[in-house]
This record gives structure tokens, sequence and C-alpha cells, in this order.
């Protein structure tokens, strides 16, 4: 919020935005405005709208102190200035630039009104080497002007203090000269009520700091990102160059304490709980793997007499199959890819199967796991614990791959740099997909390119902890490549095709739809506005070119893929926009933002095995279990890796937010006030909903959503 200040003396006077009604005069005490120029010519004089950079007191070059009849004419007629700081001196003194839309009139509780009633505190905060130039560029003021910054008005009863008195009497200049814009910036993002300290913003080093009260906001904003970006170093000191097992789950528990979340502490305390293995397919990083089994894949070794004692004796597993309640996760894109040598040490990588089955009562339970792609052993939920437990992490090591180089890697990032590319490189700045686009690409090269450099690099931290490798990595990306179909990507026939749409405590794909259908609608509106028929869209060079760029940089050229490469219906195009809005949105969300408090305690989401798969039944204990997950200096690597990803950006701008306003037209702004307000009604649903549950699902939640792939 930018507050317009006069600095007077060793004084300040703040103006606020305008009184509540018309009959109150800011510069008179509250006197009616009516009295206070008798000389008011006609509203023939007002400025007409569109004259947006002509000034109020212009209008009679022989009566400077004349002014618009009352604000509201003022306002109505345009007398505005678009460029901040560039305030007409005559019509620019009794108001400030509000630019968060609110009213501050009754928040400013601190600015006063004339200028004897400045508060203590503005006195020391005024700057006494402030110059008069208003974007203080440091330029000397001219001899001849009146503003004299030398010249104090100490006295608050000398009439030569009433600034409305001194314009009317012309002994003040160009309030460009007199009256500086302060900014106060903040750049981040601030939710519920509270109060926050801003600075204005003046660079200053820490000895140019002269108050004591910004020299202790200074000291706390410093503690503040200190504790943020070095908590994780202090708990992980000791522990990098540990290449050995953990001594016991406590000892992981303790590392891992120094962030908590009511997630966190659910995970520490139900990793090794059945149920809680099962809904991390509903509501965990990676809800797109789940699909309905209608039948027993070939290669999968089960039989229903194995998983009987868990379906209960009034039911079997065919019938549960027709009922629609057993599930498949598949890891087959990971068949065949060998592990890295990590400290010098062998590491392994398996591509299970995992049969589930939902109860009546919504739970998602595993029935079965074969550990690989040809038929083996299968681990029963009434194996030994220890032994089951191990089954379990080694699926969990796989969800853990196939998360990060298909789910999150392939379909949010690299399809993501795709879209912001063919965007910027094929669309003209005034075409309205590239209006309505350029918003949702924010900060998605660089990521992309950072992710290179520091994550994907050779030797980099693929390489030091993660099973797989970059090489690895690379392969499986190349392999979900050839697998992904643009069904895979719209939603709708996305849940369809993996026979999940009835599926019961499937938070990420109810709230999965809500958000489809608020962008669709949105994208729908939009679309109409500038494509009046079919034939538009067709006969549209840029828009086709786009769509071309998209077909050859992302999929390859394969036809076999779906993706369109060109587009010939309005429906069309409505349907690729919608899917690019919400990949780089709402997928990327639901794909990345839990990253940290679902996978930061190690066994419950293990990066690198450091055993094979076991071959056998016999028991564990659980030292064998330790054994074979990660060692502590990969587990700490692979912690700092995920505590980096879950920090949004300070300046997160959630779904919805369009805030450089590319759009001018009145259309499109209706057309985005209502889809704000849907995303509205959207989030309230979902934190009704989380507030009953034990286990929270809050990454689709409009105001938690960042409106593009910024981290």
């Amino acid at each position: 919020m930018r507050t317009r200040t006069q600095k007077v003396g060793t004084r300040t006077k703040r103006w606020r935005q305008g009184p509540k009604n018309g009959n109150e005069n800011p510069k008179n005490g509250g006197e009616d405005p009516k009295n206070e120029d008798k000389n008011m010519k006609n509203e023939d004089e007002v400025p007409k709208n569109g004259d947006k950079n002509l000034k109020v007191g212009d209008k009679n070059p022989k009566d400077g102190d004349e002014g618009p009849k009352n604000e509201d004419e003022a306002s109505k007629n345009g007398n505005k200035n678009p460029k901040n700081g560039d305030e007409d001196p005559k019509d620019g003194d009794t108001e400030d630039e509000d630019t968060d839309g609110d009213d501050d009139t009754e928040d400013d509780d601190d600015t006063e009104d004339e200028i004897g009633d400045a508060s203590d505190t503005d006195e020391e905060l005024a700057d006494p080497d402030a110059p008069s130039d208003p974007e203080n560029l440091g330029a000397a003021c001219d001899p001849d002007d009146p503003c004299d910054p030398d010249d104090p008005y100490d006295d608050p009863d000398d009439p030569g203090d009433d600034l409305e008195a001194a314009y009317a009497a012309g002994d003040i200049g160009d309030t460009e000269e007199v009256a500086p814009c302060y900014s106060f910036p903040c750049y981040r993002w601030l939710r519920g009520f509270g109060t926050w300290e801003l600075p204005e913003g003046s660079a200053k080093t820490p000895t140019q700091e002269c108050h004591p009260l910004l020299r202790r906001h200074r000291r706390r904003a410093l503690a503040q990102q200190q504790r943020r970006y070095r908590n994780l170093e202090t708990k992980l000191k000791g522990f990098l160059d540990r290449p050995m097992s953990w001594e016991s789950i406590e000892a992981i528990t303790r590392v891992f304490c120094f962030y908590r979340t009511p997630v966190t502490e659910y995970v520490v305390r139900h990793w090794r709980d059945d149920a809680f293995f099962g809904e991390q397919y509903l509501s965990g990083v990676n809800p797109v793997l789940l699909r309905r089994c209608p039948r027993l894949p070939p290669n999968f070794a089960v039989t229903p007499p194995m998983v009987a004692p868990s379906l209960g004796p009034d039911t079997c597993l065919q019938r549960e199959m027709e009922k629609g309640d057993v599930y498949l996760a598949d890891y087959s894109v990971l068949d065949g890819i060998p592990g890295v040598l990590i400290d010098g040490s062998p590491t392994f990588v398996c591509a299970p199967l995992c049969l589930l089955h939902q109860r009546p009562d919504g739970k998602l339970l595993p029935l079965a796991i074969q550990l690989s792609q040809q038929p083996g052993p299968v681990f029963l939920p009434r194996d030994p614990p220890w032994l089951w437990a191990l089954a379990k992490a080694w699926v969990r090591s796989a969800e853990f791959h196939v998360h990060e180089a298909v789910s999150h890697l392939l379909r949010a990032h690299l399809l993501g740099e795709v879209f912001a590319l063919a965007t910027r490189r094929q669309l003209a700045p005034r075409h309205p997909l590239h209006k309505l686009l350029l918003p949702h690409t924010r900060y998605t090269v660089h990521i992309a390119v950072l992710a290179r450099r520091f994550l994907l690099n050779p030797g980099g931290v693929f390489d030091r902890a993660i099973a797989l490798g970059r090489r690895g990595l690379l392969r499986v990306v190349a392999r979900g490549l050839r697998r992904l179909r643009y069904g895979d990507l719209v939603l709708p026939r996305d849940l369809r095709r993996r026979g999940v749409t009835r599926t019961r405590g499937y938070h990420y794909g109810q709230d999965a739809r809500r958000l489809w259908a608020a962008i669709r609608s949105f994208v729908d509106g939009m679309v109409r506005l500038y494509y009046p028929c079919d034939a538009a869209v067709r006969d549209d060079p840029e828009l086709q070119a786009w769509v071309v760029e998209i077909f050859h940089k992302a999929f390859l050229g394969r036809r076999r893929s779906g993706v369109p490469s060109s587009l010939r219906t309005l429906r069309e195009l409505v349907t690729f926009v919608t899917m690019i809005i919400y990949t780089c949105s709402a997928y990327h969300a639901a794909t990345n933002s839990g990253q940290f408090e679902l996978g930061a305690f190690m066994p419950n989401l293990p990066a690198a095995m450091r055993r094979p798969p076991p071959r056998s039944k016999a028991p564990l204990s659980e030292a064998d279990f330790l054994g074979a997950l990660p060692a502590v200096n990969t587990t700490c690597i692979t912690l700092g890796v995920l505590w980096v990803l879950r920090n949004e950006p300070l300046d997160m701008r959630p779904l919805g937010s369009y805030p450089e306003e590319h759009f001018t037209e009145e259309a499109p702004r209706r057309l985005l006030g209502a889809f704000q307000r849907r995303l509205a009604r959207i989030s309230r649903r979902v934190q009704r909903r989380n507030a009953a549950l034990p286990l929270p699902y809050p990454y689709l939640d409009p105001a938690a959503i960042e409106n593009s792939i910024a981290i």
C-alpha cells in the first residue's frame, strides 16, 4: 500500500483515502466543501472521461484555487493519473493511492488531518534528509521554487502552515516538489487477521538505519529468514557425512522433529498403518496412479484364497472386483531400471504391483504386494510385521520414483515449460490467449533452468541420494512420455479412464473436478469473447502455430498420444486451454505441495533402497528393516531437497490472480470476477471438509494453489 505523505520540517502530514461521506473535507476539519470555493465554475469545465492526464487545476488558469464541485464529480470524470507518483498537485493532495482497493478511511487511525496534530512517531520516522524530489532522484531544488526544504513550517498555528491556503495563494509550486510519495512494499502473501510492520521502501544498509524502531524491525526480519533457511542446516549438521544405517526408527524421528505440522505428526504416528498406506493413493502427492481393477493382471501371482482373510467371510475377490471396490497400483514404468552407486554401495529399484480393496467404511487397504513385474512372492498383511512393513516400504520407494519422474517432473514441469515457451514464441502480446495464459507461466522457465542446474546435473542430488540417479530418472521420463496420452491430461477423461469417478474418500478427485469445472467455465467465457465461431478458431494462424509447437516440442509429434496438432472448433480450444491452466496450477499443486509433509519422514517415502527386494517370507527384525532403507546421509540430502520444494515463493499468487490486468476491456474483467468468486466458494467448501478430517487434504484449496509452476 502506498501512503501519500507531505514532509514539512520535522513533521509529517498524511492524507487518507477520503471522507466516508461527501460532507466532510479532510483539509478543513470537516467543513462543507460547498463553502470552500465561491467562484466554482460550472460542471462543463470538469474534464470529460478519457482525459486522464488533464489536471483539475488547469480548468481555469486565472483561478488556480478552483476545484471540482465535489469529490465524486471529479472521480467520475476521469481525474486520475495512471502513473504512480505523478498525481495532480491540485486534486491529488487529498487522496491516498489505495492499491488494494480497501477503504482506508478508518484503518489509518494514526493519520492526522492537520500538521499540528502529527504524532511523535511521525516526527521520529520523518527522514530529515529526505529530498524534495518525489522520485528521490537527488536533483537540486530550483532556487526560484518557493518549496525550499530548508524553510521549516514548525508552527501549527501559523497560517503559513495551512497547505490548502498555500496552494490557493500560489506560495507552493508543483506538488511534485513538495509532496513525495513514500512506498511501503510488501511482496508477500498475507493471510488471516494480524498486524504487519512494513518499513518504507528506500534501500538502507545497517549503518544507515537510524531509527530504533526500524532497527528492531530489521533484526526481527533477518532472524525470521535465518530460522526459515538455516534451521534445517542446523538440524542436519553431523549427519551428512554418515553413510550408515539408522540406529532405530526413533532416531529418524528425532532428526525429523524440527518442523511439525498436523500432517507431519500424523505421518510419524501412522506410517505403518495399512489404512494410511492406502489413503495416500487418494490424498497423497501422487493421486493419479490408482486405477480400478476389474480383473487381475496375468503377471500378478495373487490368488483369491490368498486375499480371502483380508476381505472377510461374506464376500470374495471376484465379487468385490465386480462391485468396483478393488484397485491396482502398477509401477511397470520402473521395470528394468538399475539403481546407481551411492557412496560406493549399490542401490536398488523395483517395479511392484499392489492390489488394494476399499471397504464399506471407505478405508482403502492393501491386499497383496508383488515386488516385480514377473510372478514371484506375494506379500500379505498377515505376514511377519517387519516383512510386511518392508514390502510396503518398497512400494512407497517405487511411488517416490514414479512421482518425481513422471507425475511431477514430466507432467507438470517439463510440459509447463513447453506451454510457457510456445505461448511467448507463437502468440503476440495482444493475442487474448497470450494475455490469458501469461500469469500461468510466471517463473516456470526459470524453475526449469534451476532444476537442470542443481537437481538434474551430473553429480547432483539425484546421483548422490536417489536410487534412480540422473540417467535412470531420464529413462523413466522418456518411458512416461511414450505412455502419456492426451486423456491423461484432461481431468474428466482421466478419472473415467482410471475408473475412479465414484471412489469414496478420493479428495483429490473431488476437489480437482470442481476446479476443472471452474477453470473451464472461465476459459469458455473468455474464448467466446474473441472467437465467435469455429471458423474463427481455424483461421487464427498464431493459434494454430502455437498448437503445432506444443504438439512437436512436448509430445514429439506422436499422433498416438492423442494430442491435437491443430484445433478446429471452439470446444477443442476450450478443452486445450483449460488443460494448460489446470496443469500449470492445480495439477502442479497436487503433486508438489505435500512432498515435504508426506515424504520428509523417510520410512514413508524412501528414495534409495540399499538391499535387494526380499525373495522369501523369512521374518525380519527392525535392524533388517533399517538396513534396507536409505542411509543417514542420503536421507538428509533428500530431506534438504524436500525442504526447499516446500518453501513457496514469498510473492505467491494464488489461482485466479491477475494483478497485471492484461485485459482492459470490461467483459473479461467481469468473467474474471465471477471466476474468483467461484474459487472462493470452492475454497470455503474445502476448508469446511478438512476441518472434520483427521488427515486434511489442503493441496487443492484454491487459496493455496500457486497460479503457475513457480517452485
